[in-house]
């Protein structure tokens, strides 16, 4: 029988009960949740392009002419001329031969990892690897075998003393409680000693690193194409800094096949609404002509992480828009992120096991659309808060 109630009880107990906020208003620094305004820290809308015009005008013109749907999978139907030009756009802008589109970072990353390899095979992943990841790996019925965080002795030492006709080599590009990016110049190097492809997630980098926004491959200086012996392969999603929703697979010609052909979450599933597809189109022109945004949203990191030392918080080591406070108690960091949601901050916090005991966190994520007051107001706030708690200590 299952005890259902018990399970969900002790959770409650334990400080780990998640709860979801309703908004009431569009995606955006500035959010409406039960009636209240708050200043919002926790979107991955890095450039500040959900509720963006070209991209609400180009959902509402596709569906005036596409319907509200693509009513079947690509592969029975549902594949329309908008999946389509976004498909052959995004190749062209990761200079790869073909990218291929998922309706989340989720499925893909199963579907990559289930197509590619199998029993007798391996898969090696970073410690810290998003929950997609290691789930596609289990899936795959490969052997999993995950190295320490970023530590390339580590993952050498693996490659080295385990043998296998097919090895991948997966991790973030920038890992998603963290923020840090993974050491991909590094990581390609061993692959490519080691015959194992290199498969990279760059849900959290795409859109955001590099002068064209190419994601974390651009800032290494490399692409698929410069391993066209199949040793890189890179996933990205369109719901964060692209503002709109899905996934895509970008690579060489005979992967994308192998996913089209043996891939189950691209196969057995419906398609993405060509409107969605529409906006992701207008997000990549929008990211295409307008660096500043990029700029801008450089330029407040490292206002914050410049703000945090002046006051004294402990954030950790990270350039990209994602900059973790460290606080290290569950509870803690939920009556932190409980007052700061009082004052009209919205941030979360970020609680074991999700992250490992002891480095519980508020997960602060920064976008283009905010302001460097925000900042102030944000950490004002939590440097006060966090000095009460200190001395009630």
């Amino acid at each position: 029988m299952f005890d259902l109630a018990s399970q969900l009880l002790a959770r409650k107990k334990a400080g780990l009960y998640r709860s979801r906020l309703t908004s009431s208003s569009p995606q955006g620094v500035h959010v409406e949740i039960d009636g209240k305004e708050y200043l919002s820290f926790c979107s991955n809308d890095y450039l500040g392009l959900a509720a963006h015009p070209q991209l609400i005008h180009a959902i509402c013109e596709c569906a005036s002419s596409w319907g509200a749907g693509a009513g079947a999978s690509h592969l029975l139907g549902g594949h329309s001329e908008p999946h389509e030009m976004l498909e052959q756009a995004l190749a062209a802008f990761m200079g790869t031969d073909r990218a291929l589109l998922f309706s989340t970072g989720y499925m893909a990353n199963l579907a990559v990892l289930t197509a590619l390899v199998g029993r007798g095979d391996v898969i090696h992943q970073d410690r810290l690897n998003h929950a997609s990841l290691i789930d596609g790996a289990l899936l795959s019925r490969a052997s999993l075998k995950r190295y320490r965080h970023a530590d390339m002795q580590d993952l050498q030492g693996q490659l080295a003393n385990i043998t296998a006709d097919r090895r991948i080599v997966a991790s973030d590009g920038v890992f998603s409680m963290d923020g840090d990016l993974a050491p991909l110049t590094q990581i390609l190097e061993l692959c490519r000693n080691n015959g194992a492809l290199c498969y990279v997630d760059d849900a959290h980098g795409f859109g955001v690193l590099g002068d064209k926004g190419r994601g974390i491959v651009e800032v290494n200086n490399v692409s698929c194409r410069d391993y066209d012996d199949g040793h890189l392969l890179s996933m990205c999603t369109l719901g964060k800094a692209m503002g709109s929703f899905g996934a895509f697979v970008a690579g060489s010609d005979e992967i994308i096949e192998t996913l089209i052909q043996h891939g189950r979450s691209y196969i057995y599933t419906t398609a993405l609404p060509p409107a969605i597809a529409a906006a992701s189109y207008a997000a990549l022109e929008v990211i295409s002509a307008e660096g500043w945004r990029r700029q801008k949203l450089t330029g407040l990191v490292d206002y914050f992480r410049s703000a945090c030392r002046q006051r004294n918080i402990p954030v950790m080591d990270s350039s990209s828009p994602i900059q973790p406070v460290l606080i290290r108690d569950n509870d803690q960091a939920v009556a932190i992120a409980e007052r700061l949601k009082q004052l009209g901050l919205l941030v979360f916090a970020i609680r074991s096991p999700t992250v490992a005991a002891g480095s519980e966190r508020l997960r602060i994520t920064l976008s283009a659309a905010h302001k460097e007051t925000d900042i102030d107001a944000l950490l004002d706030a939590l440097a006060n808060i966090m000095e009460d708690l200190s001395a009630i200590s």
